[in-house]
């Protein structure tokens, strides 16, 4: 069985080749959780929070509700640090000798993935329920209103990126190496 595979990957201690890396369906949806959070972020950290003309104080844009905003940055840089963390993991997965880590790994990837699509859809709800809401007085210079539409959009667009990841994880990880197996015998 040269084919022989632990949880994804093939026998440990291989040489690591970065094309081949890129290349793989996880890692490129992994890389688009990594920039929608970054996007998320960015949007909300920069733009999220307006004051009226005749304020100093600084609000947020989402209905002047600082739970959106702290929700929506908290979220973006746990996440990046998150999809930034398992990428260094997928990095070194290869070279991960005990089986027993390798489902540890394993166990911790989908879980995590699983968590983040139902956070971002928490936040998706969140954010568009807040923005519906929000009163044009509010914000009378209208700033920041296409950072906040933005970050909803990217929150909706990483739920089904952190689904879709879970997918494509089951499916050439799980169920293909078995098809394989299966159809060797």
């Amino acid at each position: 069985m040269d084919g022989f595979q632990a949880y994804g990957a093939g026998k440990a201690g291989g040489a690591f080749d970065p094309l081949t890396f890129i290349r793989q369906p996880q890692t490129v949806v992994r890389i688009l959780c990594w920039l929608f959070s970054v996007v998320i972020f960015g949007c909300v950290a920069n733009e999220g929070y307006v004051n009226r003309p005749e304020e100093e104080a600084e609000f947020c844009i989402f209905n002047r509700n600082q739970s959106a905003c702290n929700y929506a940055v908290a979220m973006g840089t746990l996440c990046f640090l998150c999809s930034s963390a398992f990428l260094a993991l997928d990095v070194y997965f290869p070279q991960i000798s005990g089986v027993k880590d390798r489902k540890k790994a394993v166990m911790a990837d989908i879980g995590a993935s699983a968590m983040w699509a139902l956070l971002w859809f928490v936040g998706f709800c969140f954010l568009a329920n807040q923005w519906q809401v929000s009163r044009e007085e509010d914000n009378p210079l209208r700033e920041g209103a296409d950072a906040a539409r933005a970050a909803i959009v990217f929150s909706f667009f990483s739920v089904f990126t952190w689904v879709f990841y879970l997918f494509i994880y089951f499916l050439f990880n799980l169920y293909l190496p078995r098809q394989a197996i299966k159809n060797r015998f």
